[in-house]
């Protein structure tokens, strides 16, 4: 039944294997949703010339190629479990969109609110699992290129490898990438690692004693479509980054350790506890072997944290450092498996916060201003104009840490 719905039949199958683990909660909540889709991405480009336009998709589509979770679709109804299935081919098409004459509204805002994710929804039985539309804006003498990426082939890393990649190939340096790294390794790895009673046992130990869920403001709908969606952004003095990571060195920990309880402490006054749950964002490489680094996929997982704010502050950072470090251990648990560890058994969730510390790691300065450069010419006379993400969260924080600066 499912190598019926792939074009070219059997052919065309190059491997089927189960879901990671976050990509079965975002395929979970793609299901729950009425309309639109919250993990569906949408990026926005322009270009000065339309052939500059026409070589980058060529280009992204080559890249499409090169890795195994692009060419990847998903199956679910009438299997015991849902699968992902990687097409051998799967060919990017670009889509040419009109604007409307009779719109007061300018191309760009016309391009996005046409293919809006709060009512946008792809079709994810087919490969590859994004869209590319474009539209001549004639007013601003440049063309516009709408993406819309669904979140269950990459995550915020792979992002950044792709557009690297893509700069090597316009560059004429496709001798450069670096070999692409099977997605189906990490999904083994994440599955026949610890067994689902090793961190069943662990969260447990955990979670068992919470009998009330963390719910800050009282929100509790983690199932939200983001239709609502408002962003902020801060980035800190350098004073207040310097002082924190000199506290950091001063107490033997990592600044991700002290974000973590500042947000478990905020937490803590929105909710009125000081035994505070909330979702925290690994970044799922660490232990994926050699390569992963430069792999596209979903290797990030959500997992709940657990934190006591009733005692001395050095303690509760130190007892942070150590929960952290247990999570690691444990990164490849599926989220529903550990929620279902706690003593909260009511229909509300445990927790409906999230914290996502992004070490946004730089590379040596030589390489680093290489491929800047690289990126600046080959990517001469495009500019991304907008680029937005979400979750089912009601509330989310990011700390982009690049290694000089701190931003939320």
């Amino acid at each position: 039944a499912i190598v019926a719905r792939v074009p070219g039949g059997a052919a065309n199958v190059q491997d089927i294997y189960p879901l990671a683990p976050l990509q079965e909660g975002m395929l979970f909540h793609h299901l729950m949703a009425e309309q639109g889709d919250v993990y569906l991405q949408d990026l926005l480009f322009s270009f000065d010339q339309r052939g500059k336009l026409e070589r980058f998709v060529q280009a992204l589509g080559q890249v499409v190629q090169r890795h195994d979770v692009l060419r990847t679709a998903l199956h679910w109804e009438g299997l015991d479990e849902p699968v992902q299935v990687v097409w051998r081919d799967a060919p990017l098409l670009l889509q040419e969109e009109r604007i409307d004459p009779d719109s007061a509204l300018d191309a760009a805002t016309q391009l996005r609110q046409r293919w809006d994710p709060k009512h946008t929804r792809i079709t994810l039985t087919q490969a590859p699992l994004m869209r590319a539309h474009a539209m001549r804006d004639a007013a601003n003498q440049r063309w516009l290129l709408l993406l819309l990426m669904h979140h269950l082939s990459t995550d915020h890393q792979a992002l950044d490898v792709m557009q690297q990649e893509i700069a090597l190939l316009l560059s004429g340096r496709e001798q450069d990438l670096a070999p692409p790294q099977p997605f189906r390794n990490y999904v083994a790895q994440a599955r026949l690692g610890m067994t689902a009673e090793q961190h069943e046992a662990y969260f447990r130990e955990r979670l068992g004693t919470v009998d009330e869920p963390t719910l800050p403001y009282g929100l509790s709908d983690v199932q939200g479509d983001g239709s609502q969606f408002g962003e902020a952004r801060l980035a800190l003095t350098p004073a207040l980054t310097l002082g924190l990571r000199t506290q950091a060195r001063r107490l033997g920990l990592s600044v991700a350790s002290l974000c973590h309880l500042a947000y478990a402490m905020v937490l803590g006054q929105l909710s009125g506890r000081d035994d505070v749950v909330f979702g925290t964002v690994l970044f799922g490489r660490m232990q994926a072997g050699a390569g992963a680094d430069r792999a596209l996929g979903l290797y990030i997982n959500t997992l709940p944290l657990r934190v006591g704010l009733d005692g001395r502050v050095q303690d509760a950072v130190k007892q942070v450092q150590r929960e952290l470090a247990g999570l690691l251990r444990h990164e490849h648990a599926p989220l529903a498996l550990a929620q279902r560890c706690s003593g909260h058994a009511t229909g509300e969730p445990l927790f409906s916060a999230l914290l996502n510390y992004r070490h946004n790691a730089r590379a040596p300065q030589a390489d680093e201003e290489a491929l800047a450069a690289l990126e600046l010419e080959a990517l001469q006379g495009m500019e991304m104009l907008h680029s937005e993400e979400s979750s089912n969260y009601p509330l989310n924080l990011d700390v982009d840490d690049s290694g000089d600066e701190l931003g939320l």
